[in-house]
């Protein structure tokens, strides 16, 4: 039995093995190889690392691992998770079964974009989610923000006052502001195009938006705050409590409603936050700490004279 099984190899996975290597604890990452930011050729705001490919990230973090005897990096999914803490069950794609004191769940979400052609073949590279990930790189350029939720108009605004004096709203059909919004948005000037879109053509800094009426619209970046799901079913087969916007609710310092289960990254969140953070470097943090306090939870068990 493994004192932990960490499910994700992403930021926030390896960062929470890490931390129980050090500890001397047993512990299996499990790991599907499909992180959510692997269109992306660049990460920023993680300190010493801004402008790092992503993907070398991890490379870098597994080759770390690796120093440390007691921790085991496995390619693989896990498809199904039972039991209770101090004897979980997880069961692998491949067959295999492993049973663990603890789990950690740090397997992400996932970005779905419209279903407008040529947008999610570009999410990622130059159509992008977050401005605080790209809005640097988007410095000047022309750019649109396409939409459905009437709530995104902030981003739209957001970035014609932090990066870009022509920024277009481009909303997918007619959709409502709200009042305070709307305000906003006619005190800036802030130009809206609700034709329907039909497809998404060009490359980086050359991107064509077209619409049904036959108009189109020549952009060197566009921003869309994909929706998103969860990655992985297991949160609620062990009988995680998840949030109305589909995220896992952790407590501050990472556990779920589950004893014995955490969850670290951008699955997960706190009930107060207005949304899950995307940000290599909180994934980071969310795994460090929940692998702390878990192994202070560890620790206490281990003596028998605390309450499990």
């Amino acid at each position: 039995m493994y004192d932990v099984v960490v499910v994700g190899g992403g930021p926030a996975g390896l960062s929470a093995a890490l931390v129980f290597g050090r500890q001397r604890r047993s512990v299996l990452v499990v790991d599907g190889g499909e992180p959510r930011n692997s269109p992306a050729s660049e990460m920023h705001m993680y300190l010493s690392r801004d402008g790092f490919p992503p993907q070398q990230l991890l490379a870098l973090g597994r080759e770390e691992l690796a120093a440390y005897p007691g921790v085991e990096v496995r390619t693989g999914l896990v498809v199904a998770a039972r039991g209770a803490k101090d004897d979980f069950e997880l069961e692998l794609a491949d067959g295999a079964v492993v049973r663990a004191r603890r789990v950690v769940l740090a397997t992400g979400q996932v970005d779905e974009p419209y279903d407008i052609p040529g947008l999610a073949e570009r999410f990622g590279r130059s159509v992008f989610h977050c401005p605080f990930c790209h809005g640097w790189e988007a410095g000047d350029k022309t750019l649109a923000v396409v939409t459905r939720e009437p709530v995104e108009a902030m981003l739209a605004l957001y970035l014609g006052d932090r990066f870009s004096q022509d920024v277009v709203l481009c909303t997918d059909g007619p959709i409502e502001l709200p009042e305070p919004v709307a305000a906003a948005v006619a005190a800036r000037a802030l130009p809206i195009v609700d034709e329907k879109i039909v497809g998404i053509t060009g490359d980086a800094d050359d991107l064509t938006i077209h619409f049904a009426d036959g108009s189109t619209l020549r952009r060197e970046a566009v921003f869309h705050r994909a929706p998103t799901r969860q990655h992985s079913g297991l949160a609620e087969q062990l009988g995680c409590e998840v949030l109305p916007d589909g995220t896992i609710k952790v407590d501050e310092i990472g556990q779920t409603t589950t004893p014995g289960v955490s969850a670290a990254g951008d699955m997960a969140k706190l009930p107060g936050m207005p949304d899950a953070t995307t940000l290599v470097v909180l994934g980071a943090a969310d795994g460090v700490r929940a692998a702390v306090w878990m192994e202070g939870d560890l620790f206490r068990s281990g003596l028998g004279v605390f309450p499990s």
